[in-house]
């Protein structure tokens, strides 16, 4: 119980900014945290997105300003960890394409030309939907995007190699059938909430971020934890822009 408590705690640290305190003692490379960490990600999305509710809820009054405010804080409660990725991997495709090695440049604390442009082009994009998305009430819709780009994560992280020990943990740690479960319940949920439109969000998002990992793969030669960061962000924009398309 204990490592399913420390799961969660590890889940809510790694991936957010909220104030998550540990013991010296607590030992977070156990498969069983890891595990638990992973299968709390979903989780992570829902409550990462009905905070950013709550921020637009509070700041409504100042119409398209409050909802820039709170799609802006949306990316900041998971500390642009994602979002850096899209940078990173931007520069190591580019980097391919001239011969260089991928690999040390997705890993240089340095930012190149390339991923400076794909990085402030996809922040627009994705800060001028989100707003979009808010302004129009469709929180439902948002709250099942945020679920779904990370289940889509645990299906690429279960799926494919890494060349990354860290990644490669988790995917030692992934199992079929729990994951199957834990599936079926947010897929249960999110029915239960948005009727037959989730499923298209989720059959959409599982699509978009195979083809994603499965294009970084073929340019880059290789898949870690900036392809999966990198894939989670296109999912998120791909489905705003698909609820938006539907919805209006």
């Amino acid at each position: 119980m204990k490592q399913i408590y420390l799961g969660i705690k590890f889940a809510l640290s790694y991936f957010t900014v909220l104030p998550i305190r540990f013991e010296t003692d607590d030992d977070l490379s156990h498969p069983n945290v890891l595990a638990a960490m992973l299968y709390t990600l979903p989780l992570v999305g829902v409550i990462l997105a009905g905070l950013t509710v709550g921020v637009f809820c509070s700041l409504e009054s100042l119409h398209w300003l409050g909802a820039i405010i709170a799609a802006a804080a949306y990316m900041g409660m998971y500390g642009f960890i994602h979002t850096e990725a899209v940078i990173d991997v931007a520069d190591a495709v580019y980097a391919a394409h001239s011969g260089k090695d991928p690999y040390q440049v997705i890993k240089e604390p340095t930012v190149g030309a390339m991923g400076v442009l794909y990085g402030v082009s996809f922040l627009l994009l994705k800060i001028a939907a989100l707003s979009f998305l808010l302004m129009h009430h469709l929180f439902f819709p948002f709250i099942a995007i945020a679920m779904t780009s990370r289940i889509a994560l645990l299906i690429l992280i279960k799926h494919h190699d890494f060349r990354s020990s860290f990644v490669s943990q988790l995917h030692n740690s992934l199992h079929v059938r729990p994951l199957m479960v834990l599936i079926g319940v947010y897929g249960a949920v999110g029915f239960y909430t948005l009727s037959w439109p989730f499923l298209s969000l989720f059959f959409i998002g599982i699509g978009t971020s195979i083809l994603l990992c499965a294009f970084a793969k073929k340019s880059l030669g290789f898949i870690n934890g900036d392809v999966l960061g990198m894939a989670l962000e296109g999912v998120e924009l791909i489905l705003i822009l698909a609820v938006l398309l539907a919805w209006n």
